[in-house]
């Protein structure tokens, strides 16, 4: 069993269903981190350069990209500055350099494969929501994804690639929030995956069937 296959709809994450407020119980203090603000971008890059370091050892060159990926989720944020703005209260100038991490995959003059680690940088300089003064101090994160389909090999440990880019700049600030709850959830117990080699059999019928009626002798009249 699991969340998605539970009967107990009222315990378990889901769809609200009728009266949002039927089976509220409590309120909960629990503890999260807030996104004040969040921007997103969404960006083409070509004739990218990604030097490789960590790369499989023994291999030839030359060099045949296969593709290239992010390997975290999370980008570095370096350089940050933040700038208020003065004719715009809890809004702020953020400039930084984004770091995200990249795997790539290729295979050598033999065909053998091999990978390495890289990174590609990138600059933002965006107006962004801030959290009010406090003594908890927000922060700037990064949550990144590149996917590169198209590379060429240019010399060394370096390819030249395509890439497609997302990044969501996020301003956030851990805090302890009060929400309504309909106390605590249900967990139901896994359910084991088991292959059924016999399933499939299992599941005809004894007899041959024709749309569910029961076939009549060939030589039995109709009616």
């Amino acid at each position: 069993m699991s969340f998605s296959n539970n009967c107990k709809s009222d315990k378990i994450p889901g769809a609200i269903r009728g009266n949002a407020t039927s089976g509220l119980c409590e309120k909960v203090c629990i503890q999260v981190e807030k996104v004040f603000d969040a921007c997103m971008r969404q960006e083409n890059l070509t004739d990218l350069s990604l030097t490789m370091t960590d790369v499989t050892p023994g291999l030839t060159e030359p060099y045949r990209f296969v593709s290239a990926r992010s390997s975290s989720t999370q980008a570095t944020v370096s350089d940050l500055v933040v700038t208020e703005l003065p004719d715009a209260p809890c809004y702020a100038r953020v400039s930084c350099t984004l770091t995200v991490p990249v795997q790539v995959n290729f295979v050598d003059a033999y065909g053998v494969q091999g990978s390495g680690s890289a990174s590609i940088t990138l600059t933002r300089d965006v107006i962004m929501h801030v959290s009010a003064p406090s003594v908890i101090p927000y922060s700037i994160q990064c949550t990144a994804g590149v996917v590169s389909p198209r590379g060429v090999y240019t010399s060394g440990n370096t390819f030249s690639v395509t890439a497609c880019v997302t990044t969501i700049l996020k301003v956030t600030m851990p805090v302890e929030l009060l929400v309504p709850s309909y106390g605590y959830c249900y967990i139901p117990p896994c359910h084991d995956f088991t292959e059924q080699v016999c399933g499939g059999v299992s599941d005809l019928p004894l007899y041959p069937q024709e749309d569910g009626i029961e076939p009549r002798c060939p030589n039995q009249p109709r009616g």
